[in-house]
């Protein structure tokens, strides 16, 4: 099946036959990564190219039709707002310009938001996603609390 550009699924349509190299409406991870890199400037590892498509895969068959690859891009465009949420999420808490969710930060946080907590008590709170033991949250380790 050939994806025109009149497709149902409108731009997404476009773009998947833009992904689709071989015009025959199926998106392999190959021809995925080689998009991306062209497309977005992203180097994207093979192995990661056959998750995302994985990730969506109905059928098993290792390609993306139109409709698995509108959950792709949906999926990550859902995955790129969330990004946006807890970017600005971790900017209220951490420490102006130093990039870090500090003790004190977190309990000055907390408090404006009406939750009263000692500093020992926002040590604790931070140390459980601590990953790497410096007393501070990156965003990385706050992107994980907020998962858990």
């Amino acid at each position: 099946m050939v994806v025109a550009a009149s497709s149902p699924l409108g731009e997404l349509g476009s773009l998947f036959a833009a992904f689709d190299k071989d015009a025959d409406g199926r998106i392999s991870a190959a021809e995925l990564r080689l998009c991306m890199r062209a497309a977005l400037g992203e180097g994207v590892t093979a192995e990661d190219a056959e998750a995302l498509v994985a990730s969506v895969d109905a059928d098993g068959d290792g390609l993306l039709d139109e409709g698995e690859f509108a959950r792709l891009v949906r999926a990550e465009a859902e995955g790129e707002e969330r990004r946006r949420g807890l970017e600005a999420a971790f900017r209220m808490y951490a420490v102006e310009g130093e990039g870090r969710i500090t003790p004190a930060s977190l309990k000055r946080m907390l408090s404006r938001l009406g939750a009263r907590r000692e500093v020992d008590d926002c040590r604790a709170m931070i140390r459980r996603f601590d990953l790497d033991g410096d007393g501070v949250l990156s965003f990385h380790e706050f992107e994980i609390m907020m998962s858990s």
